[in-house]
């Protein structure tokens, strides 16, 4: 099973909508690492992905960006049973500084 972390700030929107999803849809098995709460977590995110911008999924190591491209992502791997609704079309990043 591949392993998940997902790079947040809580006041961003895109990472909001993110979360929301994940809560609505019960999507279990992903770290979650706040880079405010721990400024460590950001300085691993610039290195690891390349880019300070949040939500930033880590499958396996790779970096996922936007937050419909993320919601996407869980939907086919980490939502088990029907199709969830679409969405929203405003895909997104906050930018961490």
């Amino acid at each position: 099973m591949p392993s998940y972390e997902l790079y947040k700030k809580d006041v961003c929107p895109y990472c909001q909508k993110v979360m929301k999803f994940m809560k609505e849809n019960h999507v279990e098995g992903v770290v979650m690492k706040d880079i405010i709460e721990d400024p460590k977590n950001q300085e691993d995110l610039v290195k690891r992905g390349g880019m300070d911008q949040v939500p930033c999924l880590f499958i396996d190591g790779d970096p996922l960006y936007e937050s419909d491209d993320i919601i996407q992502y869980m939907k086919k791997h980490l939502v088990k049973g029907e199709a969830h609704e679409d969405a929203d079309e405003d895909p997104g990043v906050c930018n961490v500084l």
